[in-house]
């Protein structure tokens, strides 16, 4: 199959030195090394050069938009489906036929998550939301708590000067938006028919308003010390110091090689009221390509048929262990095995389930800033959270005029 497309390509494109030719693809640390060993089987195959090149995952964004535009940059990036709207609007993303990809084969939300005003403009790699880890030295699996007092209880029997009950990135809007969704916060109200509506805010409901005095509740009685950051909190786990985090399943190998002895709880099992669950944000990994880029065709041969194939997903899987966006890939991993125990990748796949798409339009890129000062203000003591909450929808407001 590979061999007829590049023969269809290679009678396209003509004159074309194929030879000559070199994909670039930028992508983080996690995916370089395998996607790397694909380029080469690549090149055997079409004589392509391909250049993987190690973009830190946070400037791959930025650095594209800026390179993009200038007529220079990669072919292919990996990144996140929330980049979609901001990345079309600049014209910078190639729309991706959904009949050149089986469709049937990935899982809605992932496919979803890459379409924007109709058109599918990357192909998903991975899910992934975040979800309660426990460390079974502190909690045992019949322990496991099931609503916000009962961590509040354990954090506090397992907080001392040397240990955290409980740890979650608090000023981080991504990590603590199932607080926020739990109690009825929203971002943009959002209808199946017509998508979201920018106008219609709520991030500073009585809901979101409840999830920031519960966030403060956190500092105030001495769950979490002033300070927590995501890097504090992961290498405490990591080092067996700390009982509960919240965290995703990108640090699942990290625990996994320290050896720690540790359980996953999805977030949609925790109640943060009666009959209210967290719903995490969920995010989509994939590939996307250059509109403005001269290899477009190749970058889509590679993309489709050696990458987002079944096989190509799985050593993402292995390389980065997400939750794979191909729903037969759990074969291949029941039979070839994998980084992550079985039971793990199913609790992640339940609170990816259970949550929330992060919006992919562009107006999404207003709200991360005004809200990460928001959080920000209410840990430190320096506004209530309606006052911050206020200011933070006051602030997106005026950013989306």
């Amino acid at each position: 199959m590979k061999k007829v497309l590049i023969l269809g390509l290679i009678f396209m494109l003509g004159t074309v030195s194929l030879f000559s030719a070199t994909l670039t693809v930028w992508s983080s640390e996690a995916q370089v090394n395998f996607m790397r060993r694909i380029g080469q089987e690549f090149t055997r195959d079409t004589g392509i050069n391909v250049d993987v090149q190690m973009v830190t995952f946070g400037d791959i964004k930025s650095k594209f938009l800026t390179a993009a535009q200038a007529g220079e940059g990669p072919d292919i990036i990996v990144g996140a489906h929330d980049w979609v709207g901001e990345l079309v609007i600049n014209g910078l993303l190639e729309p991706i036929p959904m009949s050149a990809i089986e469709l049937d084969k990935f899982a809605d939300s992932a496919i979803q998550g890459f379409t924007y005003q109709g058109r599918l403009y990357g192909v998903p790699y991975a899910t992934e939301a975040v979800a309660l880890f426990y460390n079974r030295d502190y909690i045992s699996d019949e322990e496991v708590p099931t609503n916000i007092n009962e961590i509040k209880a354990l954090a506090k029997e397992f907080t001392t000067d040397e240990t955290v009950g409980f740890a979650v990135t608090a000023s981080d809007f991504y990590h603590v938006y199932g607080f926020i969704s739990g109690f009825g916060g929203y971002v943009f109200g959002y209808d199946p028919r017509t998508g979201y509506n920018v106008n219609n805010l709520g991030l500073n409901n009585e809901g979101a308003i409840k999830a920031g005095y519960l966030l403060k509740s956190f500092f105030d009685e001495g769950i979490m010390p002033q300070g927590m950051n995501y890097n504090i909190m992961d290498s405490m786990f990591m080092d067996g110091l700390a009982a509960m985090i919240i965290n995703g399943p990108w640090a699942v190998k990290n625990y996994l090689d320290a050896g720690i002895d540790f359980g996953v709880i999805p977030l949609t099992k925790i109640e943060v009221e009666p009959g209210k669950t967290m719903k995490p944000f969920v995010g989509v990994q994939g590939l996307m390509i250059n509109s403005r880029s001269q290899n477009k065709a190749f970058a889509m041969e590679f993309v489709i048929n050696y990458l987002a194939t079944a096989e190509g997903v799985y050593q993402f899987y292995i390389a980065d262990p997400r939750l794979p966006s191909r729903t037969d890939v759990a074969q291949i991993i029941a039979e070839q095995g994998g980084p992550v125990p079985a039971e793990i990748v199913a609790a992640f796949t339940e609170s990816a389930a259970g949550g929330e798409p992060m919006p992919n339009i562009p107006e999404m890129q207003s709200v991360w800033q005004p809200m990460a000062d928001a959080l920000n203000n209410i840990i430190n003591g320096v506004q209530t959270p309606e006052a911050a909450l206020n200011d933070a929808v006051s602030k997106i407001r005026s950013a989306l005029k």
